[in-house]
């Protein structure tokens, strides 16, 4: 039976209206109105909320103008960022816009380096609020990186990565260092050379497929000085506070960890299927950006 919720709208005499939407049936208690405008216009009020409660709030959570956020990406082309690769797989396409989003698909195609898709701003202290779409079927590993800088002459993307991983949705938001002279967690914390494992994960994480759910996922980063904040789907995923190590002489070496780019990946040797859109950021005041 579907569930029934009531809501009262506080008038004088009351009736009842079942409105239904995708299977489920919400009752609202009405008063009668004064003038059928007033009627219309309470029942529409009535209606979205009906919406709320069947499909959340997700889309209400999404920068509004206004809020000083900027998006990143336009929704038709790859403008503002630049593919970042080693000069043996320049020439595949793995990076698209497809459906008003950055589609990355290397499914079939198994041989290749890191290919990263990389902002051509540098960005210091911000928040990022993103969408992605994984799928059940995409056996790679993705994730966002954040303060980072592609050293051409190595082929290689210095700096910390919040994981996407799909194969093990458990992992999304914690934090692998990818800066020459670290590459290893740095959220959660574990010896160097020991990996990750499911019981360090958040157990109230929240993770859609592209068939379940909303079909999509919203991860947001704070990055504000050395510390670091995750939550996706609004649950928090990761926090971390990187003092004497995002600092330390190492990054500051390789220019990354307080300050540089945004950059989506495709990990080696991986077949990974994964949309974006909806990327927005904010920078925070006292922000260091270089250039």
């Amino acid at each position: 039976m579907a569930k029934m919720k009531l809501v009262k709208c506080l008038l004088s005499k009351r009736e009842n209206v079942v409105l239904k939407k995708a299977g489920k049936a919400t009752r609202f208690e009405l008063a009668t109105p004064p003038s059928k405008a007033r009627y219309n216009w309470i029942l529409s009020a009535c209606f979205i909320a009906a919406l709320v409660s069947v499909t959340g709030c997700a889309s209400q959570r999404l920068p509004a103008k206004g809020e000083d956020w900027k998006s990143l990406f336009n929704g038709k082309d790859l403008s503002g960022w630049i593919v970042k690769c080693k000069l043996d797989d320049k020439n595949k396409e793995f990076w698209s816009v497809e459906g008003g989003t950055i589609l990355a698909d290397s499914i079939g195609k198994k041989k290749h380096d890191y290919v990263w898709l990389v902002t051509q701003k540098e960005y210091s202290d911000f928040m990022l609020r993103l969408r992605f779409q994984a799928y059940r079927n995409s056996p790679g590993n993705s994730g966002v990186q954040i303060r980072s800088r592609y050293d051409n002459e190595a082929g290689w993307l210095d700096g910390p990565q919040v994981d996407i991983n799909p194969p093990g949705a458990w992992r999304t938001g914690m934090i692998w260092d990818e800066t020459r002279g670290v590459q290893h967690w740095l959220y959660p914390k574990v010896p160097r050379g020991k990996w990750v494992d499911k019981s360090m994960a958040n157990p109230d994480l929240v993770f859609y497929y592209s068939d379940e759910g909303p079909g999509w996922n919203e991860l947001e980063i704070t990055a504000a000085s050395t510390r670091l904040r995750a939550s996706l789907n609004s649950v928090k995923v990761m926090e971390y506070n990187g003092e004497g190590v995002l600092n330390d002489d190492i990054h500051k070496e390789r220019n990354v960890g307080l300050n540089g780019h945004i950059s989506l990946q495709i990990h080696t040797n991986d077949e990974l299927k994964i949309r974006f859109k909806d990327i927005y950021i904010k920078e925070l005041l006292g922000s260091r950006v270089t250039k």
